[in-house]
């Protein structure tokens, strides 16, 4: 089954290859197939500008689309079935991506390895493990709404567990990771994983140009665990997910209230979503979630301390949508009351917190053609200086082949 060599294994999953602009039954997809092969690429672009004022100059720039934002990313995936050699349930994954922003703090922008490991499965798929290096926000707290990548622009907006250390797209990081699923719907996830950069992407990507540095100075372990229940929809059940995890990270990040490099930073989450209607019997996936978040790390390490939100999406909008799908979140980041002091301190104005609601709309264009857009308004949308308010167009664009 050629969906054996997709994306698997974590808490999302890409388009199936029938949702792709080159066909299921081409030559190139058999040809590939028939040696236990399979390769994708994905294209998408972004665009976003705030509504409410005129473009401020390059060098006073502070959130995303205070200047018109644009990005693009370029992301190559070939993936191999390993029962040639007497593996089952297993897989090479190997990826790349390029990735462009026209504002380096949204990026990072960079040429480098994404995501090469492999997969297996045990015990009719109750055990999984992933070994190499991996982007772990495909497969811890649940970022995607819908579970699928295509929908992904109006997923979790929360940056906390990044900030602790969890590698994310575009960048990668070693990493073992391993999923056990449980009785009743349950599951235990852990990874052992390194750090990324406590400066965020840039400094990582100007470390580790590659991606493939296994070990870059000063970055140490980070542990990750995640427990929780999930339930897919059929026709007598609804959808249900709660997930709880913590964070745990070796790595030194400056403590603002001693001044000093400390180890420990951490991130401690807790997400529900689930199906409150049920829309097509025949396709028991679609219909109206409800969902909400709260994540929490030291206000002593992190400028982004605290994070709640409340989202309702429906999958199939329309009859004659069935791929679409919309969504309406409100979210509130508190900032670290230790970094905005120290800010007011220094004689710099601030907000101290940040209050985002966001309207989006995700168009299934055509096969393996998505279009999202949205708009967002944000009440104290950068923690210095104290900017006005903003309300952001977004667009996002992806193409899957």
């Amino acid at each position: 089954m050629i969906e054996d060599l997709n994306y698997v294994g974590g808490e999302a999953a890409m388009p199936p290859f029938s949702d792709s602009v080159i066909d299921l039954d081409s030559e190139f997809r058999r040809g590939l197939y028939s040696h236990g092969m399979a390769f994708r690429a994905i294209v998408q672009t972004q665009y976003a500008q705030n509504m409410l004022d005129a473009p401020v100059a390059a060098d006073e720039q502070v959130y995303v689309g205070q200047r018109w934002f644009a990005g693009a990313m370029v992301q190559p995936i070939f993936t191999a079935d390993l029962r040639q050699l007497g593996l089952w349930r297993a897989q090479l994954c190997m990826g790349g991506v390029w990735n462009w922003v026209t504002w380096d703090p949204a990026g990072p922008k960079t040429l480098q390895l994404w995501n090469l490991y492999l997969y297996k499965a045990f015990g009719e798929d109750r055990v999984e493990i992933k070994a190499g290096y991996v982007s772990n926000n495909m497969n811890f707290v649940g970022f995607f709404v819908g579970g699928s990548t295509a929908t992904g622009a109006q997923g979790v907006y929360a940056i906390l567990p990044f900030e602790v250390g969890l590698s994310f797209f575009p960048l990668t990081a070693p990493s073992f990771d391993v999923r056990v699923r449980g009785p009743k719907h349950t599951y235990l996830k852990n990874a052992a994983q390194r750090s990324i950069d406590p400066k965020g992407g840039p400094t990582e990507v100007a470390r580790n140009h590659s991606g493939f540095r296994f070990i870059p100075h000063g970055d140490k372990l980070f542990l990750a665990n995640e427990g929780g229940f999930l339930r897919d929809a059929s026709a007598k059940e609804h959808e249900a997910w709660f997930r709880a995890g913590y964070t745990y990270n070796w790595t030194a990040y400056r403590n603002e209230a001693t001044g000093q490099l400390t180890p420990g930073n951490w991130c401690a989450y807790a997400l529900m979503d689930y199906q409150v209607l049920k829309t097509s019997p025949e396709h028991p996936t679609r219909g109206l979630y409800a969902g909400g978040s709260y994540i929490t790390v030291p206000e002593t390490m992190n400028a982004y301390a605290r994070y709640y939100e409340a989202r309702m999406y429906k999958e199939a909008p329309f009859r004659s949508r069935p791929g679409d799908v919309f969504s309406a979140v409100a979210s509130r980041t508190g900032y670290s009351r230790i970094f905005t002091d120290n800010l007011v301190a220094e004689g710099k104005t601030v907000w101290r917190a940040g209050t985002t609601v966001t309207g989006s709309y995700s168009l299934h264009a055509s096969r393996g053609n998505y279009l999202s857009l949205g708009l967002s308004y944000v009440y104290g949308p950068a923690i210095t200086p104290r900017v006005p308010n903003a309300l952001t167009f977004l667009a996002n664009w992806s193409l899957f082949f």
